[in-house]
């Protein structure tokens, strides 16, 4: 065999090997970061409960109507959350029940209903806010606060591709449909 042929099949092979091993992380990268993602979630979960006698999806509606002044529409409360309507229109239902959240029509959207953060969800918010901040830092101790930068830097350039792949796919589906 010439040596040109060989290193030519050598080359070939490495860059196979190379996808191969790269398509390997990327999925075991995905399966640490879910890992990840479910610790940190039950045990917020867990701390919610007993330290609030709260949910962790209550807590993220109260958390997201914190961050817009106390009023959101349900489906901007919707897409902030990453849920169905439906889904938001349950929770609000129940939490409109404890005293924590409030429904009033949109006023100049007839469709369109806000849901408002009353005085005891304001309550609630604005101590669990702080614990929940203090609890993600404890979780995350053991790691520099270099590496921390590191992290959320690569997990910000991971979200951007994936949502530009995202893109991507729902233009062929557009096209395609």
């Amino acid at each position: 065999m010439p040596v040109q042929s060989s290193l030519a099949a050598n080359s070939a092979k490495h860059k196979e090997d190379t996808k191969q091993s790269v398509d390997k992380m990327a999925l075991r990268v995905w399966i640490r970061m879910f890992a990840c993602t479910q610790l940190v979630e039950k045990r917020v979960r867990k701390l919610l409960r007993k330290k609030y006698n709260t949910t962790l999806p209550r807590f993220d509606v109260l958390a997201q109507l914190d961050s817009s002044n106390g009023t959101l529409s349900m489906g901007d409360l919707s897409q902030r959350l990453m849920v169905t309507t439906g889904n938001v229109t349950g929770l609000i239902d129940l939490m409109e029940q404890e005293g924590l959240v409030e429904r009033h029509p949109h006023p100049t959207d007839r469709r369109s209903t806000l849901v408002q953060m009353t005085a005891l969800g304001e309550q609630l918010c604005s101590t669990a806010m702080p614990a929940h901040q203090e609890w993600i830092q404890e979780m995350l101790k053991g790691m520099t606060e270099d590496e921390l930068s590191q992290l959320h830097q690569l997990l910000g350039k991971t979200k951007a591709a994936i949502a530009a792949r995202e893109e991507q796919w729902e233009k062929k589906r557009t096209r395609a449909g």
